[in-house]
């Protein structure tokens, strides 16, 4: 039933929904970094649940303007300074997160908020930055753009369930962090270099590559106070279970003590 009317349409076909896929699974693939920045973005704030409510707002926000620049993306293309200023920022952000004080362990953290409404706006502008360079490789594989934006509305949900991960594993791996904003570099870089010169911009898998390389290297190692973690649940997962005292076992313990005396 569902093949008849799939095949009856010829907006619906297979085709179509195979294609769907692709753009979810690429909109997936290219939030990696993007997600990781907006975790490391909302770390800034004190406390959980203001870092949680960051990223509803600022993604609703961000989900808005990716709408709009889907919308005007065919006007929005013809300037490449939409390009390089985002590329601008991207790489801003990059500098800002290295050139900031590091700690102990010699690993460096994004910037610090001193309340909710100065980080829903970075949030919403660092998505806004990413979406420059997924935009244009969505719309370079379907004109259709319904389907975009059905891509582009699965994706950032993806986006918000993989921030959410990111904030938890921000504080259990050292190096996801910097790991993390290096991507963000490379997608900047890919920007400016396609603003120079649209010939030399790598191409896509290379990119997808060199993020997946860095992610490996952003999990590679765990924070001390994990680790410990880790050991002492295992240690006490193998410790043997103590016998239970019974009312017996009381008894008989009484009863010797009492033919002692």
């Amino acid at each position: 039933m569902l093949d008849q009317f799939l095949d009856g349409s010829p907006n619906l076909g297979v085709d179509t929904f195979l294609l769907l896929l692709v753009l979810i699974a690429l909109e997936a693939v290219l939030s990696a970094d993007n997600a990781i920045a907006l975790a490391s973005i909302s770390k800034g704030l004190e406390g959980e649940k203001l870092q949680q409510q960051a990223l509803n707002l600022g993604l609703i926000i961000a989900f808005v303007l990716r709408i709009a620049l889907i919308l005007t993306a065919t006007w929005v293309l013809q300037f490449w300074q939409f390009e390089l200023l985002g590329a601008l920022y991207l790489l801003w952000l990059v500098f800002q997160h290295f050139a900031s004080d590091a700690d102990s362990e010699g690993e460096h953290h994004g910037p610090r908020f001193s309340s909710l409404w100065k980080a829903i706006p970075v949030i919403a502008m660092t998505d806004l930055a990413f979406s420059l360079d997924s935009v244009t490789t969505a719309i370079a594989i379907s004109d259709e753009t319904w389907l975009v934006l059905t891509g582009a509305t699965i994706g950032i949900i993806t986006l918000r369930f993989m921030a959410g991960l990111f904030i938890r594993w921000l504080d259990e791996f050292v190096h996801l962090e910097d790991a993390g904003y290096i991507t963000v570099g490379l997608v900047g870089m890919r920007l400016l270099v396609k603003v120079i010169n649209d010939s030399l911009v790598p191409p896509q898998w290379l990119l997808i590559s060199s993020i997946a390389l860095m992610f490996v290297w952003g999990f590679s190692k765990r924070t001390p106070e994990f680790i410990d973690d880790s050991k002492s649940l295992e240690v006490t997962l193998n410790q043997p279970e103590s016998e239970p005292v019974t009312q017996e076992s009381e008894a008989q313990e009484s009863e010797a003590q009492k033919s002692e005396i």
